[in-house]
């Protein structure tokens, strides 16, 4: 994500990797310029309360959830429901793919 041609997309899926909710899941929810984001998970980050980071400070997954993206684009906004069932899609994806690395490997 370091490149400066590719620029956080709203729907992205991003790992916290600094601050009180480092590891935690969350996703990009507007993008303010080219430093700060706001990013919600819809669990203990509600949609009404985004919290601005620095994108310095995410890990950034090729993973952009259509939903998340039609409802904001559509709306202007989304379901906490919605961004909870997005993360946790996502995590359960990632870390099925990880068990089956495993199994092979193992």
């Amino acid at each position: 994500m370091n490149e400066p041609d590719s620029s956080p997309q709203i729907g992205q899926l991003v790992k916290i990797l600094q601050g009180r909710d480092t590891d935690q899941f969350a996703i990009v929810l507007k993008v303010l310029d080219e430093r700060f984001v706001f990013i919600a998970d819809g669990d203990k980050r509600k949609f009404d309360r985004p919290k601005k980071k620095n994108i310095n400070h995410l890990e950034f997954f090729d993973y952009v959830s259509p939903e998340v993206q039609n409802s904001i684009s559509e709306t202007g906004r989304v379901t906490n429901g919605k961004l909870r069932f997005a993360v946790s899609k996502f995590v359960n994806e990632q870390i099925t793919d990880f068990e089956k690395g495993e199994q092979l490997d193992g």
